[in-house]
């Protein structure tokens, strides 16, 4: 997908493949569709491919197909609405379309991304989590599966969060996908949790054969209060996909975390390989975080210009 978004030139690209040579050319706007042709995830495509676009000659769609809700990858729920409020930060917009939600084994979903390139990215500074003022949530059943495995997710989840929050409302909604906005069968859940700074986590699980609604739903509630534990102001999924967009602002990025993550580390690695930002990884100082095992993730970054604009 990058090689043909900046008709690039790329060989070893082929299962089996230890080394690639990759030489890009000029990152042009415009329509461009990939699709994994599985239920490859759609929004690792985005993700992989945003960074690129923001740096266009002019603005791009991206008609992306594959898996919306698939195992090992951000549900694209969690990419509406963690992801994008949070990364819009740096100061883009971009709007994501739902056209189809496609789950494994089949993908078959499309998601459409819009977006303008900008002359460069701001950065961000996310360390003051607040307190949690809502959480609420999506249980959806998609296919020939009963609503009632929808309704039955959403109860056990409220139930398992309400044991630790009591003074909250937890809004957690049952939805039956449309026939046809959905392809395949499918069921889940995302529970977002919001604060009073504007911080934003989520806990996500995904059904499968054989797998009963109570425990997907337990599942993402606890995944949900694990990340309000640590204290930190992003979740442990957000953490490395703000990583690249923190090297290549202008300016130094800071964002308190839980526990760093392995996939946290490698971001940094490349980002500091690759780009030649600078990161620092500290634990964080305030008094509040004593007892938590929170971090401070401080980078400088390069301040890329777009040619372009």
């Amino acid at each position: 997908m990058i090689r043909d978004l900046c008709d690039g030139q790329l060989e070893g690209a082929e299962i089996g493949s230890t080394e690639i040579i990759f030489t890009p050319e000029k990152i042009k706007g415009g329509i461009h569709t990939a699709d994994t042709k599985t239920a490859g995830s759609v929004c690792l495509l985005m993700q992989v491919s945003m960074p690129c676009v923001l740096f266009a000659a002019s603005p791009s769609e991206l008609r992306l197909k594959g898996g919306t809700n698939a195992e090992m990858a951000p549900q694209i729920d969690y990419t509406a609405m963690v992801f994008k409020p949070i990364v819009e930060k740096f100061g883009f917009q971009f709007n994501c379309d739902i056209k189809m939600r496609g789950y494994y084994p089949k993908g078959g979903g499309e998601v459409i991304v819009r977006m303008s390139p900008v002359k460069q990215l701001n950065p961000i500074n996310l360390t003051d989590r607040g307190s949690v003022t809502k959480i609420y949530g999506r249980a959806f059943v998609a296919g020939v599966l009963p609503f009632k495995v929808a309704k039955d997710m959403a109860a056990a989840a409220v139930r398992c969060i309400r044991k630790e929050i009591r003074d909250l409302y937890v809004n957690i909604q049952p939805v039956q996908e449309p026939k046809d906005q959905a392809f395949g069968n499918g069921n889940g859940i995302i529970i977002i949790a919001e604060t009073s700074t504007g911080c934003l986590f989520a806990g996500s699980s995904l059904g499968k054969r054989g797998v009963n609604a109570d425990k997907v739903g337990i599942e993402a509630a606890e995944m949900l209060l694990a990340n309000l534990r640590h204290g930190g102001a992003v979740d442990e999924y957000l953490q490395d996909q703000l990583i690249i967009f923190m090297a290549l602002a202008c300016g130094v990025s800071r964002i308190k975390t839980g526990p760093v993550t392995l996939h946290t580390q490698t971001a940094i690695h490349f980002a500091e390989q690759l780009a030649k930002a600078k990161f620092s990884v500290k634990k964080s100082e305030d008094e509040e975080d004593a007892a938590k095992d929170a971090y401070i993730i401080e980078c400088q970054g390069i301040g890329m210009t777009n040619p372009y604009l």
